[in-house]
């Protein structure tokens, strides 16, 4: 196992009517509601809200796009600054939470905020911020890292930052009740594959945390196509913490990670808008197929463990287990090709150059994938 530190301090408020407890979370400080499009105001969440707000001064913006565009987060950077506002409030899914996140590291920046995303700019303060969670998928309310996209420049750029970890997340599963399949689906995917890009590496002989992300995946393939069709709470509380477990950074550390799938799966959300998860099922069986060689022992691995396969024919294991993998991916809804998207060959080049101008020349938990590989991937992909 590599050294590692692990340092979480997020408070997890989990469970039935949690947002009830959201009045004696806040600070006494001006606050900023952040959400989406307005669908908190038709489930019931917004009037929760709101009576938590009673007695606290505060505002609000709405309005932050799924794949959250820097020109709207800069605009609700305007307004914090003209409002004075000295903490975030984000209720939504992972692109509402992750532009709060932004917004509050861009205020206070030193300089033109783009460059913490396309430079990399170290950021050395943000305003503080907590969300409260209604779409399980991407992680983000207990972790430090965020991805925006800019439009005019077709985009999509991660940052990372302990200043814009959240100091509290609220979890309520009833929230997603009235979440749409497609939602649903695409949070289980983006989960599954939060956990192979930090398990499907190579062994370090990390028990533990190979034993806990073998029992997300299992969890999730368990339990994923049922969510689609029932309101049981149990399983939607399940897919909540299991989402969030995914991504907070536990079964993540002492390991090498990948995050190759991420990586080309940005570049196709920025060139043809879909769905972050959905670009992920597209990549992440033929990123196994083409390191199976590399992946080979967690391959094995995982087959075994996770899908109960026999290790006896190796080939015929590694094999399987991609289908299988795909397959998952299918039954919950999503398609998983790119012609299924009537996206053409010509991505595959466009994908590699994009990648290559932007440096990523060396990518995947071996620094090993050059664009010529994530074009060949990507053409795979078809």
């Amino acid at each position: 196992m590599q050294n590692f530190i692990y340092h979480n301090p997020t408070k997890v408020v989990f469970g039935k009517d949690s947002i009830s407890k959201l009045s004696s979370l806040l600070p006494n400080a001006k606050i900023m509601l952040v959400y989406g499009g307005g669908s908190i105001k038709h489930n019931g969440v917004y009037q929760q809200i709101i009576e938590q707000l009673e007695g606290h001064d505060w505002c609000e913006f709405s309005g932050i796009e799924p794949n959250p565009e820097f020109e709207t987060l800069m605009k609700a950077v305007s307004k914090v600054k003209t409002e004075g506002v000295e903490f975030i409030l984000a209720v939504g899914g992972g692109s509402v939470i992750d532009g709060a996140k932004f917004v509050a590291a861009a205020t206070h920046f030193e300089g033109d905020p783009w460059d913490i995303l396309a430079k990399g700019k170290k950021i050395k303060q943000a305003i503080s911020l907590a969300c409260i969670l209604t779409l399980p998928a991407t992680g983000t309310e207990t972790n430090t890292a965020a991805v925006v996209t800019r439009r005019e420049y077709n985009l999509k750029l991660p940052f990372m930052s302990e200043h814009v970890r959240p100091k509290f997340a609220v979890l309520d599963p009833q929230v997603t009740y009235s979440l749409p399949e497609r939602q649903l689906a695409n949070g289980v995917v983006d989960a599954f594959v939060h956990v192979i890009e930090q398990y499907l590496t190579y062994p370090v002989n990390a028990s533990v945390q190979d034993r806990f992300a073998e029992s997300i995946l299992s969890n999730l393939i368990d339990i994923g196509p049922r969510v689609l069709t029932s309101k049981d709470y149990d399983l939607r509380a399940n897919l909540m913490w299991n989402a969030t477990q995914a991504l907070s950074g536990l079964i993540g550390v002492g390991v090498p990670q990948d995050w190759s799938t991420h990586t080309i799966g940005h570049e196709l959300t920025a060139l043809h808008n879909l769905d972050h998860a959905v670009t992920l099922a597209i990549i992440l069986p033929r990123v196994m197929h083409y390191q199976r060689e590399h992946k080979r022992e967690k391959l094995l691995q995982y087959a075994e463990r996770v899908w109960g396969l026999s290790r006896y024919d190796e080939e015929g294991a590694i094999n399987l287990v991609i289908e299988k993998t795909e397959q998952f991916f299918r039954d919950m809804g999503i398609k998983t090709t790119l012609s299924e998207y009537n996206i053409d060959a010509n991505v595959a080049d466009e994908v590699a150059s994009r990648l290559e101008k932007a440096g990523a020349t060396k990518i995947g938990e071996r620094q090993n994938i050059s664009p010529e590989d994530v074009k060949n991937i990507v053409s795979a992909s078809l």
